[in-house]
């Protein structure tokens, strides 16, 4: 499924949940059990838990926790982009070559999702050679259906394109923020896990809320069972 389509359908499922976009934390200070919030938009609240689910390079991690919890390489860059879904790409598939990989993944309405990755210290790229160059010289020599996908890529096509971090917290929980998500465990795209475990990582959170009066108790809770 596409990202795009799962945000919508969590959107839709949110009902009347005041949502606010396009904001950032900027402060947060904890006391007497209230955790106050300051945005980047100037806006303020006081609140009885937050909830950080804002990735890898979480703003919320990094305003409340110590600096334990830094992002590391892997040693590996990664390309993501979606396109038209040839006939033959039915099912979740990868072709691997000397210190490369690139994997497809059926998303409907005949798209595929692209994830190809490389050995490399640091991201690359240049002026003189964006994403869709440096994949078809990389992968130059893979057969279908990646020949086929490749080719249909140009200077303008929506490639995203990162080095691949890892980031793993000594804790998730200080006094009522919960990190949830990569902001707690990401790990490299390529082990197809990272929404999978956000998704746990609320349910099983929600669950220890509802059976756990105390806010403490469920998130100490929380952090044992995942």
């Amino acid at each position: 499924m596409h990202r795009a389509d799962l945000h919508a359908l969590l959107r839709e499922a949110a009902g009347d949940v005041p949502i606010r976009m396009g904001r950032t934390a900027d402060r947060i200070a904890q006391r007497d059990g209230i955790v106050s919030v300051e945005c980047s938009d100037g806006t303020s609240g006081d609140y009885d838990l937050v909830v950080a689910a804002d990735g890898i390079n979480s703003a919320v991690r990094e305003l409340t926790f110590e600096p334990t919890a830094v992002t590391h390489p892997v040693g590996q860059v990664g390309w993501r982009f979606v396109g038209s879904r040839p006939p033959e790409v039915t099912t979740w598939s990868v072709m691997l070559g000397r210190r490369t990989a690139f994997l497809t993944v059926p998303i409907g309405d005949d798209r595929v999702y692209c994830y190809c990755d490389a050995l490399s210290p640091r991201e690359p790229g240049s002026a003189e050679r964006g994403p869709a160059e440096w994949l078809m010289q990389l992968f130059s020599e893979f057969a279908d259906p990646a020949a086929t996908l490749l080719d249909t890529l140009d200077a303008a096509a929506d490639i995203h394109v990162s080095t691949i971090e890892e980031v793993v917290p000594h804790s998730w929980v200080r006094g009522r923020v919960v990190l949830i998500g990569d902001a707690a465990h990401a790990t490299s795209p390529n082990m197809a896990q990272g929404a999978a475990m956000a998704l746990e990582d609320a349910l099983v959170l929600a669950h220890c809320l509802h059976d756990l009066s105390a806010i403490p108790d469920a998130l100490a809770a929380f952090e044992a069972r995942r």
